[in-house]
């Protein structure tokens, strides 16, 4: 048995759960999100508990199990708490400024870069003095803010000689030695 399939999700107060055609609906203060299951995966929800089922020990079932509980528990946590991930900027003249959906980063490229966020997803930008800028990003979707996430960090990748890009605040970028010279 998946040991993640069978751990069971406490649903907090302030978020209802229902289940109708394979389509798992969570609705909590921070919004709203619907997760698509196979219909042959059983949702049962009792007293704040709910549990996914498998039907069978096929090698495809085994598979799903533990997939479908953690993404139903995902949206759970998003609608009650939300979720949340920081960049930081790391380079000399590397900048970054938000209005509205529309994220602008200046990356030592000869032209800006505007990106077009979602709407589920909040973002603000901060640049105080003496500090590399942060990007701070908000949403109930998990998976949609590790993809935007992703797509940002893909237009500076924090590279292993000067540290330089964009890297998540706190992450420790492995450095390498430069050539040496020759004596």
């Amino acid at each position: 048995m998946s040991r993640i399939g069978k751990a069971s999700i406490n649903i907090p107060a302030g978020v209802s759960v229902t289940v109708k055609d394979g389509i798992v609906t969570a609705k909590g203060p921070k919004g709203e999100l619907e997760q698509k299951i196979h219909p042959e995966f059983k949702v049962e929800i009792n007293d704040g508990v709910l549990t996914v089922d498998r039907p069978s020990e096929s090698k495809d079932h085994r598979a799903k199990h533990g997939l479908y509980r953690s993404l139903i528990n995902n949206a759970v946590i998003g609608v009650s708490e939300g979720y949340q991930k920081k960049l930081e900027l790391v380079g000399v003249g590397y900048r970054a400024t938000s209005a509205g959906q529309i994220l602008e980063l200046s990356l030592g490229y000869s032209h800006a870069i505007h990106i077009q966020l979602p709407e589920e997803i909040k973002v603000e930008a901060v640049t105080d003095r003496k500090s590399n800028p942060i990007i701070t990003l908000e949403s109930t979707d998990k998976q949609l803010l590790g993809q935007v996430c992703a797509k940002i960090q893909s237009f500076r990748r924090p590279e292993p000689y000067k540290g330089k890009g964009i890297r998540f605040v706190g992450e420790q970028v492995r450095r390498k030695a430069g050539k040496s010279a020759k004596v």
